[in-house]
């Protein structure tokens, strides 16, 4: 039963669980991630109940056990779910570029700009998934890996087109990219200063340009 389960098996999240394919049953699943993501946002996960996520979501905090076994498992599945939507929306958009330089723009642009329109996500990626315990990390590795390894596909695949630097090593390349954009948008969630860290784009692919494609000025 949900309710007996009291530690999480390194298996248990390599993919979304518990997701109900009953139309209804999936409204009532997303619901429940969509309060959770607001309550973790505005409580923290550690100082957020589940009667808070049951609140905001309008449901008895029983129902919550009916889809997840505990709060950590409630967290995972908000990564899951937000993670791989991002996902597949930059698949889709980079879908019709030139070359991989166009879809690490792309990449970069939709995530910075998909988090700067929704302080709430961001807060909860940047900042509450990262006060997490070992399980949590092990649960929002699959979904994390494919992120990077997203990116990562992008720069090796420019190598091969000559748009990417061959010299440069892609896993180096792929944190170099990935860092660049989580760190501006942590300052951002972290800041007291109210800005649009949409500004700040194109200086970070201009920053990325000039490290990473081959005859920049020509493009």
């Amino acid at each position: 039963m949900h309710f007996m389960r009291t530690r999480l098996q390194k298996e248990d999240f390599s993919e979304p669980k518990g997701i109900p394919n009953d139309p209804r049953k999936r409204a009532k699943y997303m619901a429940i991630v969509e309060a959770a993501l607001a309550a973790f946002s505005e409580y923290g996960y550690h100082d957020c109940p589940v009667s808070k996520i049951a609140r905001k979501a309008n449901v008895a905090d029983g129902t919550i056990y009916l889809y997840f076994a505990n709060k950590e498992e409630v967290l995972i599945s908000v990564f899951q779910e937000k993670i791989n939507r991002l996902i597949t929306d930059i698949e889709e958009l980079t879908e019709d570029c030139t070359n991989s330089w166009e879809k690490i723009e792309v990449l970069v642009r939709y995530h910075m700009t998909t988090l700067g329109n929704d302080r709430v996500l961001a807060n909860f990626l940047q900042i509450q998934l990262r006060q997490s315990s070992s399980n949590i990390r092990i649960g929002i590795a699959a979904p994390l890996k494919k992120f990077y390894g997203l990116i990562e596909g992008f720069v090796l695949k420019g190598q091969k087109e000559g748009v990417i630097d061959s010299a440069i090593n892609a896993n180096i390349a792929r944190k170099l990219i990935f860092g660049c954009f989580d760190e501006v948008i942590s300052c951002w969630v972290l800041s007291r200063r109210q800005y649009d860290v949409t500004e700040r784009i194109d200086d970070v692919l201009y920053i990325l340009g000039r490290a990473l494609v081959v005859d920049l000025e020509n493009r």
